[in-house]
């Protein structure tokens, strides 16, 4: 079998029943949001959403595989205040059970949603 030969919808290892996961973190290390599946032979595809709830736009930080700066950070200036979903992370892949997670410059304000498709 070939990656992409099936495919299974799942929620973010990070999330509770698929609800938001509250980006409570700060500074790295981040929140957990989802750790990707292990070995080679599978790669989760990866879509996120973040939601401010703050009364200001708020930066946010995904931790994609890693910490380090700049090889896997991905940051995102200005989360907009109350503008519902914005769209950060759009189907990227990632294996190797690597760890996704994030921060922001607030804490306790951004509420991440998403799904991962598992490729198998």
């Amino acid at each position: 079998m070939a990656i992409g030969d099936a495919v299974a919808k799942a929620l973010l290892s990070g999330s509770t029943n698929g609800r938001g996961i509250k980006v409570v973190q700060a500074a790295t290390a981040g929140t957990a949001i989802h750790t990707a599946v292990a070995g080679a032979l599978s790669i989760d595809e990866v879509w996120l959403w973040a939601l401010n709830t703050h009364s200001a736009a708020v930066d946010l930080t995904i931790e994609w595989g890693g910490v380090t700066d700049p090889d896997d950070l991905i940051n995102f200036d200005g989360i907009p205040v109350e503008a519902g979903p914005t769209l950060i992370v759009p189907g990227w892949c990632l294996n190797g059970g690597l760890s996704i997670a994030a921060f922001g410059s607030v804490a306790d304000v951004l509420v991440i949603f998403g799904f991962v498709n598992k490729l198998t």
